[in-house]
């Protein structure tokens, strides 16, 4: 495995930075790690370093690179929360950039598949539903079936039918953010859209178990998870095309 920081030429034709961590093996998948809304940090990037240890390679692009450059990961993300966080639009290309950067690498077996935690979750569904992924996973992702007002985090409701990928959702019981009603909600529009998905709700889980830095943390129900995950893109993204 192989780690490091990296500027990836995005959409708009600026350079952004990005963390990569990249596998040996061949024939392997790639996975675009969105980051949560408190920002780009060492937490992130040892999701992504995970990733690579298990035969992926990954990519996490700073979000607020453009906006807050050279700024630390707090700064930066006071300065995305008084803004309202990432435009959407932003995000897509943003996301859409990380994976080509992905299929382009030697060991590539193009397919590529996405993953976000808390704002990143929102934005990982965001992604499969406007752009060509083979795999999604949303980690308890809040307002993808309503609004946050004040906020770029709009309702994706009337994006959900153009899904280009298999969903894993991951939520606790005890969130709010979404809730159990919203994840409720969710499940039944994608059953309305004939859209291939698997949802699993931890009962003693909050928002943000996966976060090994906060007390919100679980790591029972944290390991189940990750576990969930490792079958799905074992599914979805291990195969060549």
């Amino acid at each position: 495995m192989r780690a490091e920081t990296i500027q990836c030429n995005s959409f708009d034709d600026q350079s952004v930075e990005a963390y990569l961590a990249t596998t040996e093996g061949e024939q392997a998948g790639g996975v675009v790690v969105i980051h949560h809304f408190p920002g780009y940090d060492e937490a992130t990037k040892e999701i992504v370093r995970k990733f690579a240890a298990n035969g992926y390679n990954a990519i996490c692009v700073n979000l607020y690179s453009r906006e807050s450059p050279g700024a630390s990961s707090d700064d930066a993300a006071a300065a995305a929360h008084a803004r309202g966080g990432v435009p959407d639009e932003q995000l897509v290309g943003d996301v859409g950039a990380a994976a080509a950067y992905l299929r382009a690498l030697p060991n590539s077996n193009q397919k590529v598949g996405v993953i976000g935690y808390c704002s990143g979750g929102r934005q990982s569904v965001l992604s499969a539903c406007s752009l060509d992924l083979d795999a999604a996973v949303d980690c308890y992702g809040a307002f993808v079936v309503m609004s946050r007002p004040e906020s770029t985090m709009t309702s994706i409701v009337d994006l959900l039918p153009n899904l280009s990928c298999p969903l894993l959702g991951l939520f606790g019981v005890d969130d709010q953010y979404p809730s159990p009603e919203q994840t409720e909600t969710l499940r039944k529009l994608l059953t309305q859209h004939a859209k291939d998905f698997t949802f699993h709700e931890y009962e003693g889980a909050g928002h943000a178990f996966f976060a090994v830095d906060r007390p919100s943390y679980r790591p029972e129900v944290a390991t189940e998870a990750w576990g969930e995950i490792w079958k799905f893109y074992g599914q979805h993204l291990s195969s060549a095309k």
